[in-house]
């Protein structure tokens, strides 16, 4: 096992083990899918993204308010590499709400939701915004077999930020196609690419490969790996890594194979 290997072994481990509060959701991939938590469920995910331009280490929690309507509080810290050195960097918070049009059924049509969210130029280092940003988008996902053997996300909308100091206002498309294939049980491939991020400043077109295992149908893990491939982009390659947990505050409560869905 060479050095590398052995280095990402370590760190996906310790996330495993020292992560408080795991949760479930899409991210670290970027295209977002057609759902929502459901009525008293609670996500709370922690993921980190390492790559040539610093490490950052992303938290936030999904607070299912209806079954049709669900809001999420985020924020990260890392490293960045700016100033020829490891520069500590953090922001928060960032606030979206999401709202269910139509809930996915395999096999049938389309789901639909509607995403709208902003973020503050609150932290230290470089990873504070420029100024106050806003997004909205909205979010599409087919599925594909019975069991969910293939999930079919696209994803389009826009980012909008207005600079504090020269009161620029600058922003652009967003846009993504992502999907979720299942191989055995649990274990499925993932993979995706978008043109920008609307939680992120100048994050250019991407793309990310990785794996995702449902360990239970609240508690899930995924990892992979990513690169630009056009635009200004975030960086040349990263590795991404996330653990997800959802808690239930509903005795009754089923989920569906991906962990979010009502099962009546």
């Amino acid at each position: 096992m060479t050095t590398k290997v052995k280095k990402v072994s370590l760190i996906l481990i310790v996330l495993t083990i020292f992560s408080v509060d795991p949760a479930w959701a899409v991210r670290p991939f970027i295209t977002d899918d057609a759902s929502v938590i459901g009525y008293k469920r609670v996500e709370i995910a922690n993921w980190m993204y390492v790559s040539d331009a610093g490490s950052e280490f992303w938290h936030s929690a999904n607070i299912g308010l209806t079954d049709w309507c669900e809001l999420t509080v985020a924020g990260f810290w890392g490293f960045s590499k700016d100033n020829n050195g490891k520069e500590f960097s953090y922001t928060v918070p960032l606030l979206q709400s999401k709202f269910l049009i139509r809930d996915y059924e395999p096999n049938s049509l389309p789901g639909l939701t509607v995403a709208v969210g902003g973020d503050l130029p609150w932290g230290k280092g470089a990873y504070v915004a420029d100024g106050y940003g806003t997004f909205g988008f909205a979010s599409a996902t087919q599925c594909i077999g019975e069991d969910e053997n293939v999930l079919i996300h696209g994803q389009v909308g826009g980012a909008f930020i207005k600079n504090q100091k020269n009161k620029e206002f600058k922003g652009g498309l967003v846009f993504g196609l992502g999907t979720q294939v299942k191989v055995y049980k649990g274990f499925h491939l993932i993979g995706e690419i978008v043109n920008g991020d609307p939680y992120i400043q100048n994050a250019g077109s991407q793309y990310q490969l990785g794996i995702r295992q449902f360990v239970s149908d609240k508690l899930q893990f995924d990892c992979a790996y990513g690169g630009g491939i056009g635009g200004e982009a975030r960086a040349s390659s990263w590795i991404t890594a996330g653990i997800r947990y959802v808690l239930s505050f509903n005795k009754d409560d089923k989920f569906a194979a991906n962990g979010r869905r009502i099962v009546e």
